[in-house]
């Protein structure tokens, strides 16, 4: 067993144990647990030259330093979110499609992550550092976000961020997802769960309407101006694709869904169609990525009549669809 599956049952087999006796000190442990941000992601050796080429500067968050990034010099301005225990150069074959496309990218690592100091964070230090970069590093022509970085995204995307387009990758609709996950990862009962989220919610100083209307995008979804792309992959073990299905049905007519395979939680980042989707989107909007869809749907079609006509007997690959929205003539079902 790896070393980290290892750790995880220790620690889950000591919240089990607590919540068996007591489920608020269950879920107070648990608490604690879901707010570790170590250890921290290295930069991997994929990712150390674009680490090395960022213009760096420091930006004060909820009154701590974290480090930000930026990279080119064109338009539009595009700024990324990474996720819980993740960093910036994570993006790095994003961020290559985009500089590529001649576009300015913006990232930074939350504190406790990446090269920013400190231990604890939560979604409000994503949400203050987009809204302090579309002051001083704005106006963001589209936000990206994967993860937890991805709920941070709709969030201030939905508030003091206002952007044309949101691409979630691998997200979720609201941070009950991620409590409810983290919770049943560690095979921990739904009232651990429900005490975590009410600590969540005390920490966050809001009540349950308030909690949904900041970060649940189905019950309050973008406003109706704000386009938005959904990736995920179907076999993601962190968080499953139904959040993206969920996601996907709440923007109706102003949403696409990408689902891959294969790609799990964070190699979608590097998915080919991941990032022509991307930037597609960056380049035009929604229409681009449908005239992508489009152009990726013909070529699969002509290759696969040709080899057809050679080998007859090739089954044909399953295709990976550009999802358009629910209410879309052939759309799958939700």
């Amino acid at each position: 067993m790896p070393r980290r599956r290892r750790l995880q049952e220790f620690v889950g087999g000591g919240i089990r144990a607590a919540a068996r006796v007591s489920p608020a000190l269950g879920g107070a442990l648990a608490y604690r647990a879901f707010f570790a941000t170590s250890p921290r992601m290295p930069v991997r050796e994929a990712e150390a030259a674009l680490f090395h080429e960022a213009r760096r500067a420091s930006l004060r968050v909820r009154g701590r330093a974290i480090a930000v990034f930026e990279w080119g010099e064109g338009a539009p301005a595009v700024l990324l979110m990474h996720g819980w225990r993740g960093r910036a150069t994570q993006f790095a074959p994003l961020m290559r499609e985009l500089l590529a496309q001649g576009c300015r990218v913006v990232a930074f690592d939350a504190p406790g992550h990446g090269a920013s100091p400190g231990r604890r964070a939560d979604i409000r230090d994503w949400v203050d550092a987009a809204e302090r970069l579309q002051a001083s590093h704005g106006p963001f022509g589209v936000v990206v976000g994967h993860s937890f970085g991805a709920l941070a995204a709709l969030a201030c995307a939905r508030s003091a961020v206002p952007v044309p387009a949101v691409v979630s990758i691998a997200g979720a609709t609201s941070p009950v997802a991620f409590v409810e996950r983290f919770a049943h990862g560690l095979g921990l009962a739904g009232g651990v769960a429900e005490e975590m989220l009410v600590r969540l919610r005390r920490r966050l100083a809001v009540d349950e309407d308030e909690f949904a209307r900041r970060y649940d995008a189905v019950r309050h979804p973008l406003p109706a101006s704000t386009e938005l792309l959904v990736a995920h992959d179907r076999g993601d073990r962190t968080m499953p694709c139904g959040e993206a299905v969920r996601l996907r049905g709440a923007h109706a007519g102003r949403s696409r869904l990408l689902l891959t395979e294969g790609c799990g939680h964070n190699r979608i980042l590097a998915s080919d169609r991941v990032l022509a989707a991307v930037g597609a989107l960056v380049r035009g909007g929604l229409r681009s990525v449908d005239a992508l869809a489009a152009e990726d749907e013909g070529a699969t079609a002509a290759t696969t009549n040709q080899a057809s006509a050679s080998q007859p007997e090739f089954p044909k690959a399953p295709s990976v669809p550009l999802m358009p929205p629910p209410n879309a003539a052939g759309s799958p079902a939700s």
